[in-house]
Order: C-alpha cells, then structure tokens, then sequence
C-alpha cells in the first residue's frame, strides 16, 4: 500500500491483516475511487473486490470526520442481489470498522455506523435508522426501490454520494437489472448531484457493455478495471461406471451418490451444487445415509431462514462435512474455507461454472477445486465445451435486459406517488437508465396513458393509479398509487 494513499489508521489496520499487500485489484481500484470517478471491477472470487470498493469509501469517511466531524446521515448505499449476501457483507464491514476505530483510539472518537436494510429489517431497527441513519446502508434492489417511494425512506437516502453494485452480473441481464436501473436513477434524481458509482463482479463481458448498465446514458467516463478471471484451476469430469443414458436410472445415482460421499471423505469440507431444490433434498438424503444425519444438510430458497442461516454457520464452522445447495450460495456469501465444489449436472453457462468452483479456494493464492457430474450423454457433451471454454478463456456474453414495460409502469408509479412529475422530465429520468437507452416516447405515453385510464384483466377492470394533465404534461398519483 502506498504512503499517504490513506488515513494513517486505514493504513495501520490494512497491514496489520494484510501483510502480503494489496491486491492487482485493490491496487488500481483505490485511486479511482477515492478521487470520486466511477469504476468497474471484474476479478476473480476471492481477490478482494468487495474491499478494494469498500476500504476507499470508508478511508473518505475517516478523512472527513476528523475534519468536519462524522454528521447523522448515510453517505455509502451498498447494494446486493440477495438479502443474505447483504447480511453477510455487514458482518464482514464489522471487522474492518473495529479495526480501524481501535487504530484510531483516544486521538479520535469517529464511530462510523453501517446497518442492514432488507425485508428481514426488524421494526425496532427500521426505526433506529430513522432516528440515527447509519453511515453505510446495506440493502437490496427490492428494499432500495421500498426506501425510494417512502418518506423517510428518501429523507436518509437524499445524502448518499457513493453506490455500490455488487455481484452486478447477477442482474444485469434480467428484470431484476431493470428494475435497478430505474431505481439508480430515481436514487440519482433524489440527490441532485452526481453520484460515484461502484460496480463489483466474478465474471461479466463485455466490460464496455456492463460499465454503461451501471452509469445509464450519460457522458461520464467509468474506469474498468479487469484483472483477468483466468487463474489456477482444478477441474475435471467424474463419470459413473456405467455408460450416460437419457434418463439416469437408478443404479447410475447409486454411483453417483457413492463416488460423491468417497470425495467427501477425501475432503474437509464439500459444496455440492444442483439445479433443482428437489434435487438438493433427495441427494442431501442420500448422502446423509452415507455420511451420517449430522454431517449432511441441504440448502435453498424454499427452507427456512433460520435453516438455511444455521446451515451456513454450521459450515463455515466445519461442523458440515456435505451442504447441497441450489444457486442460493452461488453468490458469495462467506461460508468459510471450501476445500471442494461439485456439480451435479451441467452448470449451462460459463459464468455460472466459475461463480459455483470459485466458492473453493476462497483466497488470494487458493486454487478452487471442482468436480463435474453429468447427469445425461447430452449434459456430458456440454461439460466438455464447458471446460474447455474456460481453458481457453471464454466467457459468456452477459446481454443487459432490454426495456421491460411491467417493470417501468411499477416505477412510475412509485415516482409519482413521491410527487407530482413533469411528463417530460419522468421520461428523459427513464431514458437515463441502460435498460431504457431506446424507449420511444409512444411507448412511454402509452404506459402512462394505461395508468391513468385503467385497463382489463381476467379478473376484471383494473382501476387508475395516476392522475393524467394532458394539456399540462403532468402526472400526479391517486390515493391507490402508494398501494402498488
């Protein structure tokens, strides 16, 4: 780390956990950021993304507080596709705040505040934050769009000067991507001022493409900064005895079940990715006759939170031999050190293979280890191109969802309940955000016509939501819009 890049605390903490030094990423992140310039960062799992964007904002922070003093209102918005990941990088902000706050000790009594905002939000901490609003604010598109059309919801957002976007791939190309796009952009009308704009992925391509998802169109430049997702990896297929049907009979998951519990015993701890939630449960229940009840659990969307949360802890303490999941720990929340990852059936994409064998060898030098099984001759086929994609480096094209119509009627509303909205100015906001770069002007008036007329259904008439001035060009929301 360079003299004087930061704070002298920042820099005591970062060498005092970090004695090997930064990153490539954190090395050429750093600058960017802490001059306020939007920046890009693709790196493989594991090589500090998540700091290089943080360790900046909060050095800002420090610098700031120590001058004018750390005031009561959120400066840093992070936000990530799943509401466990963004647990996660709360407890993980923990750590380096201590840490810093202790470097600092006696000299300077800044306390920075970082806080959760998701659907699990108690109440009583809901209303902490309207009290005290936290300094950085984790939380989700879908909370971050909630906050939006809320009152004191926009009253502690109205001061960020820095987003987050992490994990950017996993929405970029569906409507969830949309749909935050919009929501950065209303976020960025709320503020009045530039924004500094921070995007983190795995694997992403093309950069150019992902780097104008995160900014919307506007004639700003963004550093993207690629450090290459190609690294040491051990991967190989396992294939049963018996030869690949069309449909798996029963003998061949009898192997398959038998070889996975062999390479489990080989290994300290064990991911086991599949593609379906039955699938998780019934070789979660095969393994554990293999294994035993205590060392084998499954996890996905439909479980629990409080399963799923315990599944987690109970593996990140390597008290789990085996966990089988579906792509809910595809993302990277910290579940501790994976020794190795095996797929059961084809991962379909690239991205998706790297993202499931990268939760191996979570660590700057670590090689991930990864297995593939697959489940046909036609899944066989696909695991071959698959590894020999990523031998040759490829990577999926990741194409950014296009102007979704439900997504922008739902935002609209949202907006307008805030306030009364010009027609022109709404649009022009709209046309802002990647997704809707191209939306024609008949395509918006008719959205918006359709609000405030109402349209059928199957169920019957739906009623208005908006207030129309046409000779105006002006839009106001009717009592129902906050409902929506």
């Amino acid at each position: 780390m360079e003299e004087g890049l930061f704070h002298p605390a920042v820099q005591a903490w970062f060498r005092s956990c970090f004695s090997s030094g930064p990153t490539p990423v954190q090395r050429q992140a750093w600058p960017v950021i802490r001059s306020g310039g939007h920046a890009l960062l693709a790196a493989p799992t594991g090589s500090g993304k998540t700091l290089a964007a943080f360790l900046a904002v909060i050095d800002r922070l420090v610098r700031d507080g120590e001058v004018f003093g750390l005031q009561d209102r959120t400066s840093v918005l992070y936000i990530s596709p799943l509401k466990a990941l963004s647990n996660d990088i709360h407890k993980n902000l923990e750590v380096p705040l201590a840490g810093i706050h202790a470097q600092l000790g006696a000299l300077s009594p800044l306390q920075i505040r970082a806080a959760v905002r998701t659907g699990d939000t108690p109440a009583a901490e809901r209303a902490r934050m309207r009290r005290q609003p936290p300094h950085i604010l984790v939380t989700t598109p879908e909370s971050l769009y909630i906050l939006l059309t809320s009152e004191s919801g926009r009253d502690m957002l109205s001061t960020v000067q820095t987003v987050i976007v992490d994990e950017l791939h996993a929405v970029a190309g569906n409507k969830r991507g949309a749909h935050l796009a919009l929501s950065l952009e209303r976020l960025a009308a709320l503020c009045g001022r530039p924004l500094s704009r921070i995007g983190i992925s795995a694997t992403q391509k093309p950069m150019s493409v992902m780097a104008r998802f995160l900014l919307g169109e506007r004639d700003e430049h963004c550093e993207m900064i690629d450090t290459g997702f190609m690294r040491e990896r051990d991967l190989a297929l396992e294939l049963p005895r018996s030869p690949l049907q069309p449909v798996m009979a029963g003998e061949v998951w009898t192997e398959i079940h038998d070889r996975l519990a062999e390479l489990a015993g080989q290994h300290r701890t064990t991911l086991v990715f599949v593609n379906t939630r039955r699938l998780a449960e019934r070789v979660a229940h095969h393994l554990a006759e293999r294994l035993g009840e205590q060392a084998v659990t499954a996890h996905h969307g439909s479980l629990a939170r409080e399963h799923r949360l315990q599944a987690e802890q109970r593996l990140k303490a390597g008290q789990l031999k085996v966990l089988v999941a579906t792509a809910s720990l595809e993302l990277g929340i910290d579940i501790g050190d994976i020794d190795l990852v095996c797929q059961l059936g084809s991962p379909r994409r690239i991205a998706t293979l790297l993202q499931r064998v990268g939760r191996s060898g979570h660590g700057v030098d670590a090689v991930p280890k990864g297995r593939l099984f697959p489940l046909s001759r036609d899944e066989l086929v696909e695991c071959v191109a698959l590894l020999d994609a990523v031998r040759r480096g490829e990577l999926d094209a990741i194409r950014p969802q296009g102007a979704a119509l439900d997504v922008l009627a739902q935002q609209i509303v949202a907006e307008v309940a805030t306030g009364e909205q010009d027609l022109d100015a709404l649009f022009a906001l709209v046309r802002r955000a990647f997704p809707y770069a191209s939306l024609s002007r008949s395509d918006f008036d008719a959205v918006v016509g359709m609000l405030a007329d109402g349209f059928a259904t199957r169920r019957g008439r739906r009623s208005a939501w908006l207030h129309l001035d046409r000779v105006n060009g002006r839009v106001r929301a009717r009592r129902s819009a906050r409902l929506v």
